[in-house]
């Protein structure tokens, strides 16, 4: 807020509260001053060290800082324009008496082999993991801590297992991803030596690079030669591989689920008719694509800083597949999310997000007509909204039940056939279909509603049928059972509903039901949702650039196929994707792979790699590289 562009110098005008003829004069004292302290008027904002960013906000003798200056618009509220003023630069801001470690400055003066308690929680892991592995003690502290040392290498050690080095100890639990979360807590479950216990693990291999899998891989193994036994729900490859016994569920999804297809080991597969078993086995697999896509347009992003990005320049193809890879913690979010679409989204959406630190914008971002993050966030909070409402196939089946020979007797319209509004839905529970009881300090109960015993529309409503289903049967089939439905009866209604569902089908979310509630769909069904969403838009309407975080999230290799083929349809409609993602499959069959690293934390956030996959793959200094070798076979 007070210095919003961080490549305009001091002279150029960068602190935003001292512009204009009123202000002008704190920043004219500093720049009158600054050749009696070596202070660089000149240098943009993001270049200065962190002691001259410093002295902007505590001054000296020779010139009042910020701090001053927002204490003297303090002093001043009592007028309406210091109010104003004041509230424009209102805003979450580090504490000048802690820095933002939250302890007071008297616990700083403890220090162990010569470092504070602030400075330790501010390492990544791996350093610190590295400073008490090298601490040199007194032989009496020695004797004092030495158990205490045994407990905190244990415990970092196992979070660098779990694929965690780049993390620092005060970091936020709600800033973690899921997979990161899920990975600390099986770090716990190591340090606390339990045996005799069953570990039922859902994706554990969620956010993590193919690197860190085998450290994952020796965690679960540790864990079950303590005596314990390790249930994992998963779809990595080498996990699976693996594992002591597989139990392979099947044979597809859904109403075509629900046996066991297989249960043995990997090497058992060969002969197994399973899809899984097909995948292992390479009897099917993820096709590399015939040819790549050439570019010539690009957007460029010059200069990244936010994070741990170091000043890069990175160049995003239009109108291809590109995928940004990369150990956990190498600035793949940063870049892509932080900055790239902050950015675009200001300038093509008109929103007003705060863009990670960069220094220019670059190339051909003037031909996008929108930019759309599908991130993983719930499509709908409500539990009224459903996939089939957020694709607009719900309204085309309301209008076909209207026009039914009993809803016109009844004068009946598309309206009554909708659970949001009232008409046609059963009042009792607002079409919800449940009760919910407050139970003021435990967790709601919701019980099945009496009046329209669940099926959420009023009695009259649910006699209109259709090939003698009515509404509430329709929302109780899968997308797969109602496509199968609707294109037995086909008229220009049936086809309209069939367009709409299918590309749920598509990007492999046959399985859920009609009227399935947003709220209950994963992160990964609710961003191929949107996916299918905007694969049901026209051709020809506009060119948006996608970005996807991870797509893969919770994706058989079948499903992955199914995926491929949707996100390749809509570089076909003249759009351009970029995916931040770990699974070697999709990285090659992608246009263009851009590589972040080496390292993640501090020891990442360059440009390792920026090409086509079979030449990342000859990179012997990329960890992605190494793994896509495997998969290209070069």
């Amino acid at each position: 807020l007070v210095i919003p562009d961080q490549n305009l110098s001091v002279y150029q005008e960068a602190i935003a509260c001292w512009r204009g003829d009123s202000m002008k004069k704190w920043v004219e004292r500093l720049i009158s001053t600054a050749d009696l302290y070596g202070f660089p008027i000149h240098k943009p904002y993001y270049q200065l060290t962190e002691e001259q960013k410093q002295l902007l906000w505590t001054g000296n003798r020779h010139f009042y800082g910020l701090n001053r200056f927002f204490e003297h618009l303090e002093e001043k509220k009592y007028k309406i324009q210091y109010r104003v003023l004041l509230s424009r630069y209102r805003g979450k801001t580090i504490c000048p008496e802690c820095k933002g470690t939250r302890l007071k400055k008297e616990t700083s003066y403890v220090k162990v082999a010569g470092s504070s308690i602030q400075e330790l929680v501010s390492m990544p892991v791996s350093e610190l993991n590295g400073f008490f592995n090298s601490i040199s003690l007194e032989e009496t502290d020695m004797k004092i801590a030495g158990r205490l040392l045994t407990e905190i290498k244990q415990r970092l050690k196992f979070l660098l297992d779990v694929g965690l080095p780049y993390l620092t100890l005060n970091r936020l639990s709600s800033t973690l991803s899921g997979g990161e979360s899920q990975r600390i807590n099986l770090a716990t479950s190591l340090g606390s030596n339990l045996v005799g216990s069953m570990y039922i693990l859902d994706e554990p291999s969620i956010g993590l690079h193919p690197r860190d899998t085998h450290l994952l891989i020796g965690v679960l193994r540790e864990l079950r030669d303590l005596g314990n036994s390790v249930l994992v729900v998963e779809h990595e490859e080498e996990i699976i591989r693996a594992a002591d016994e597989i139990v392979d569920m099947g044979p597809e999804a859904g109403r075509l689920g629900g046996e066991i297809v297989f249960q043995g080991l990997a090497s058992q597969t060969d002969s197994n008719p399973s899809l899984t078993s097909g995948y292992l086995s390479g009897r099917l697999e993820v096709k590399v694509p015939a040819k790549r896509r050439k570019w010539n347009s690009f957007i460029e992003i010059k200069g990244a800083r936010e994070n741990n990005l170091k000043d890069i320049d990175v160049k995003f193809p239009l109108h291809t597949i590109t995928a940004v890879t990369g150990v956990s913690g190498s600035g793949k979010s940063s870049l892509v999310t932080d900055v790239l679409y902050s950015v675009l989204s200001n300038k093509i959406n008109g929103n007003n997000l705060k863009p990670g630190r960069f220094r220019e914008l670059g190339g051909d971002f003037s031909r996008l007509t929108g930019i759309e993050l599908v991130d993983q966030n719930p499509i709908g909070r409500s539990t009224r909204s459903n996939p089939v409402t957020y694709l607009k196939a719900y309204d085309e089946i309301r209008k076909l039940f209207a026009e039914q020979q009993l809803s016109v007797q009844n004068s009946f319209k598309a309206s009554h056939f909708s659970f949001n509004i009232e008409g046609g839905r059963c009042e009792e529970c607002q079409g919800e279909g449940i009760i919910r009881v407050e139970m003021q300090f435990m967790a709601d109960v919701e019980l099945t509603c009496e009046s329209c015993k669940g099926l959420r529309f009023k009695k009259e409503v649910l006699e209109v049928r259709y090939q003698g289903k009515n509404i509430h049967d329709i929302l109780d089939m899968t997308i797969d059972e109602a496509i199968e439905f609707f294109s037995s009866h086909q008229g220009k209604s049936e086809k309209r509903i069939i367009e709409k569902l299918k590309p749920l089908a598509d990007v492999g979310l046959g399985y859920i039901k009609m009227g399935q509630s947003s709220s209950t769909l994963s992160g990964g069904e609710s961003q191929r949702v949107k996916l299918a969403y905007f694969l049901s838009q026209e051709k020809g309407s506009g060119h948006i650039l996608f970005i996807f975080d991870e797509p893969t999230t919770g994706l058989h290799f079948h499903d992955i196929n199914k995926l491929l083929k949707s996100i390749n349809a809509l570089v076909e409609h003249g759009h351009s994707v970029i995916l931040i993602e770990h699974n070697v499959e999709v990285i090659k069959c992608s246009d263009w792979v851009i590589d972040l690293g080496p390292e993640g934390g501090e020891a990442g956030g360059f440009v390792v790699f920026a090409g086509r996959p079979e030449d990342l793959a000859l990179q012997k200094d990329s960890h992605t590289g190494r793994f896509l070798a495997h998969k290209l076979r070069l």
